[in-house]
């Protein structure tokens, strides 16, 4: 479905979930599987991988663009799984404010002590994003 035709009850929102974290780390362990094996048969044939890339819409501190749909009040401060594919095998999380800004996190423990679900950093994410 062509995302210029989402409607915003399909807007693709989801709260970062510990299943969320598992996921994007058996993507990431699938991945380093992956190269090792593709490297070697493209190295041969001398075909360059396509690579991809942050996309420019979706930047930290850029305003979400309105073909996303409006941002369910539940959401707001609250961290969410990535929108950009490029953040898809990535440790991290991203949070919207009220401006529809953006901002990404590490889903790393943050001062090795706090993860990403802890309710310590959560309410320091909320306050940061919504000074």
């Amino acid at each position: 479905m062509d995302p210029l035709f989402w409607s915003s009850e399909s807007n693709g929102f989801r709260l970062f979930t510990p299943e969320s974290l598992a996921a994007i780390k058996k993507r990431i362990a699938e991945k380093k599987k992956q190269p090792k094996k593709v490297k070697g048969k493209n190295k041969d044939r001398g075909v360059e991988e396509n690579k991809l890339t942050p996309q420019l819409d979706l930047k930290t501190c850029k305003t979400l663009p309105s073909l996303y749909g409006d941002i369910p009040p539940e959401f707001v401060g609250e961290p969410l799984e990535d929108l950009d594919p490029y953040y898809s095998d990535h440790k991290t999380f991203m949070v919207l404010n009220k401006e529809r800004t953006i901002h990404r996190f590490t889903a790393t423990p943050a001062l090795c002590i706090f993860g990403p679900f802890n309710l310590v950093r959560k309410k320091a994410i909320k306050i940061l994003t919504n000074s």
